[in-house]
């Protein structure tokens, strides 16, 4: 019977991610990465239609407008596509390199990258999903780096297919971010996400995850009541529809354990998350070398006025929250020193 096959058939996409050429992009070299600002607002649309609606959504005194264009909102799956900049940028950072809002990348590393299809549907969706990103207009007073944008703005700014292939297939393109998920990747305002969130099917299961990642975090237990969650995800369900779509995916997870990093169940008008425990605890340091005396120079070059020694402690703390051991430690160490400076100015 088909209903016996759909109930046998894993809530997770096929693993498209086991392939020889995975490790081409510097994603790899670090986990995939979501900025916190736009983890709290239901920025991006859960629905599998062409979403027109524009959502206003306040937190205190913070609010968050989002307008989409005439092709929509852009989705929980577009979301793909700042996730895999974000990674690039952050692996770049960790290594010392000098990082730009704009990133130019093969196509086919994206798509693998985030376990898509690299058919010629791929590449299509790919093009959409620039579209609805581009397209998408964001009016904030919610800070990130310590930077208020109080103008409208898109996600990316602009993209650019820099190569084709003969049947219309992008090869290599730029993607310009915008300023606010710039300004929270400088200021490593980003959280770690499992590499099986690429694996969700459901596109409420992805902000349900995306939610429990920012508001539970390594904690064991958060709770939300469902009007607020409701208004989280950004659904126009009834509520008594949206209960139904919470509780067949509590149902799922119970039943095949999908959901990475944690559980959720209802509890009356109550959503539950809890941890299971795979979210790595923050480290106080991850680097315990020695630096090069020469750095320490470097360092008050780019960081005049500032105690050296209590920018390492800084920057050892630094890179124990963030999970990093730095391949080029000296390297790391002045390029910290040198962000600190610019972000803070003398003592």
């Amino acid at each position: 019977m088909v209903g016996d096959n759909t109930k046998d058939r894993s809530p997770l996409l096929p693993d498209r991610m086991q392939q020889g050429d995975f490790f081409v992009c510097d994603i790899f070299d670090a986990a995939p990465k979501g900025d916190m600002a736009s983890m709290e607002p239901p920025v991006f649309s859960i629905s599998t239609k062409p979403d027109r609606n524009i959502r206003r959504y306040e937190n205190g005194t913070n609010f968050v407008e989002i307008t989409p264009s005439v092709k929509g909102l852009a989705t929980v799956h577009d979301r793909d596509v700042l996730i895999f900049c974000i990674s690039q940028i952050m692996a770049a950072l960790n290594e010392g390199r000098a990082v730009s809002q704009i990133l130019r990348f093969k196509a086919y590393d994206l798509l693998t990258a985030t376990n898509r299809g690299t058919d010629g549907r791929g590449y299509e969706q790919l093009r959409g999903a620039l579209e609805r990103l581009s397209g998408t207009r964001i009016t904030t007073n919610v800070t990130t780096g310590d930077v208020e944008v109080l103008d409208g703005f898109g996600l990316i700014d602009r993209f650019r297919i820099v190569r084709e292939t003969r049947d219309g297939r992008m090869q290599e393109m730029e993607v310009a971010l915008s300023e606010w998920v710039f300004n929270a990747i400088k200021a490593r305002e980003v959280l770690t996400l499992h590499r099986n969130y690429f694996r969700l099917r459901k596109p409420l299961e992805r902000r349900l995850y995306e939610i429990a990642r920012k508001h539970c975090g390594q904690s064991v237990e958060w709770r939300i009541g469902l009007q607020k969650l409701k208004a989280k995800c950004g659904s126009h369900s009834t509520d008594k529809e949206f209960k139904r779509l919470i509780a067949n995916i509590i149902s799922e997870n119970e039943a095949h354990d999908h959901i990475p990093d944690y559980t959720f169940s209802l509890e009356d008008e109550i959503f539950v998350v809890r941890s299971r425990g795979s979210v790595p605890p923050v480290r106080e340091e991850i680097f315990d070398g020695m630096l090069d005396p020469e750095a320490y120079h470097e360092a008050r070059t780019v960081a005049p006025g500032w105690d050296v020694h209590y920018l390492e402690q800084e920057w050892r703390r630094w890179c124990g929250r963030q999970e990093i051991e730095p391949k080029r430690p000296e390297k790391h160490f002045v390029c910290f020193c040198q962000s600190w400076h610019e972000r803070r100015g003398a003592p």
